[in-house]
């Protein structure tokens, strides 16, 4: 709706304006507007975050030598028969995954099999498996004691993640904000359900890699909707919602997956639903800022009109003809290459701030992913224990909200540190047996990483100079993915020195 100049806020006569300065004072910062789009975009973004199940499709899962010798000609048989204690030595975290005592040349059956067919004091390598569950990649492509090449599969989701950043930006602003979405999710839904009929873990691997890289923008461009037409006192609050949707993506991946026992089938239940998105691109409006932008003024005008009726508010003649009257044209400092180089280096504080805030990046994601994926090996089930890390993300996001302002950013990113870091120290010297307190302190740490990155987005903004803060937070934000591409391998290296560790002590001496 429109109303005329003389009925303008006087403040508004004499200022320049902006979609800010109208949302504020006209349209309405958070109204049923924006309400509506919020809603509509929080389900993309809680759909977003089921490209991260590979933590259960491809889940490590116990194993163990399969001996021949007792009969064993399958992948699938029992798993700890009452002879296993003769045929597989036992480590500190139970029996080993990818040794076995060498054989004799004697032979048994399933349901004999004496520890005089071994030489317990020769310990060789595996040449076939036996696996405890076959719910998992590991079980259908046997990737028995493959530890590292079964992380890769989280590590190319990370290396997708960050090559999608450049696709999405481009995409995003050269055809809109909705077709970036709607491609960006049938891209996600379209490999994901190809990667349910994998053949082998090599087409595996490469389908999680192109729908990652080709479908990981829809929560930045979901975000976009749900951010750019809110206004500003709102929008911090907003991008800890959307964050929180996140996770709660993430939590229904855990709850699929223990429904579901089949990774192939529990992979279809994600993505099927993910193509209604598609529906979006005719009843999901443009974005007004983007409009605005490639000054697409009619499109603009029907926009902000609708805005105006659906909030039940008015925009006056004079600040529609602001909002659509071109920009005139000027030099503005450029944001890259030499001109920013040389900006950095001319300020020691800048460049101080360029050369720590990537570091807060990588240590922050390292950590955040690194408790998720590490979280399904925790003892009892890990599912329960993957839903409630998960959890634990929405109320550290909101506390963020509500410290930031009260205490400040740098007391509230550095107490998050800490906190996560104390837990984490603490939980890595609990005994096992101390299930509950190591789960509750374990979602503590993951509670104080949650406060750190949703704090990141905010306070590393704020610490750069206007016209070149986009370019920088990219910068960071960037560079912080090298933390999310070895998190999924801190499995690996953790098997990898409990086996040092374990092996290296003379347990089968001679002379026993």
């Amino acid at each position: 709706m429109l109303k005329s100049n003389k009925d303008a806020p006087e403040h508004l006569q004499d200022k320049p304006v902006d979609l800010d300065s109208v949302l504020v004072n006209e349209l309405g910062q958070f109204g049923r507007f924006q309400f509506k789009n919020i809603l509509l975009v929080s389900l993309p973004i809680l759909m977003s975050g089921f490209m991260s199940e590979y933590i259960f499709s491809a889940a490590a899962i116990p194993h163990r030598c399969q001996i021949p010798e007792c009969g064993e000609n399958s992948s699938n048989v029992v798993f700890e028969p009452e002879w296993i204690s003769n045929a597989i030595p036992e480590t500190s975290s139970g029996w080993s995954s990818c040794e076995r005592f060498a054989p004799t040349g004697f032979d048994g059956s399933l349901d004999y099999c004496p520890s005089e067919m071994f030489n317990r004091d020769v310990v060789v390598a595996c040449d076939n498996f036996v696996y405890e569950r076959d719910n998992s990649v590991v079980y259908d492509f046997d990737l028995g004691c493959q530890e590292w090449m079964r992380a890769l599969a989280g590590t190319l989701s990370s290396v997708g993640t960050l090559l999608v950043l450049p696709i999405t930006g481009y995409f995003s602003d050269r055809y809109g904000r909705r077709l970036a979405l709607v491609v960006s999710v049938f891209n996600m839904a379209l490999f994901g359900l190809i990667r349910a009929f994998s053949v082998n873990y090599v087409m595996y691997l490469v389908l999680q890699l192109l729908q990652t890289t080709l479908g990981a923008g829809t929560f930045s461009s979901a975000y976009i909707f749900g951010a750019e037409l809110v206004g500003p006192k709102y929008r911090v609050l907003i991008g800890a919602f959307t964050t929180s949707m996140f996770a709660v993506g993430l939590m229904v991946i855990g709850a699929v997956s223990w429904a579901i026992h089949s990774w192939r089938h529990m992979i279809l239940a994600l993505h099927v639903p993910c193509f209604l998105i598609i529906s979006y691109y005719w009843f999901l409006g443009e974005s007004v800022r983007w409009l605005l932008s490639k000054q697409k003024f009619t499109e603009a005008r029907a926009a902000l009109e609708e805005v105006a009726k659906v909030n039940r508010t008015q925009i006056s003649e004079k600040s529609m003809e602001a909002l659509l009257t071109p920009p005139p044209t000027q030099e503005t400092p450029t944001s890259d290459g030499p001109g920013l180089i040389g900006y950095i280096f001319s300020s020691r504080v800048l460049l101080r701030r360029v050369c720590t805030t990537p570091i807060w990046w990588i240590t922050a994601t390292l950590v955040y992913y690194g408790l998720s994926i590490n979280s399904t090996s925790l003892s009892g089930s890990m599912y329960v224990n993957f839903i409630l890390t998960c959890a634990i993300e929405i109320p550290g996001n909101f506390a963020a909200v509500l410290i930031l302002d009260r205490v400040g950013r740098k007391p509230t990113l550095s107490v998050g540190y800490f906190l996560s870091a104390a837990c984490n120290i603490t939980f890595a010297f609990l005994p096992s047996d101390l299930s509950v307190v190591r789960l509750v302190i374990y979602l503590l740490g993951k509670f104080g990483i949650s406060v750190v990155m949703t704090s990141l987005y905010v306070y590393t903004s704020e610490l750069y100079p206007t016209e070149f803060r986009h370019s920088l937070l990219a910068f960071s934000s960037m560079i912080g993915r090298v933390g999310s591409i070895c998190a999924p391998l801190t499995p690996a290296l953790v098997s990898i020195v409990e086996n040092e560790i374990y092996f290296n002590i003379p347990t089968h001496s001679p002379s026993k």
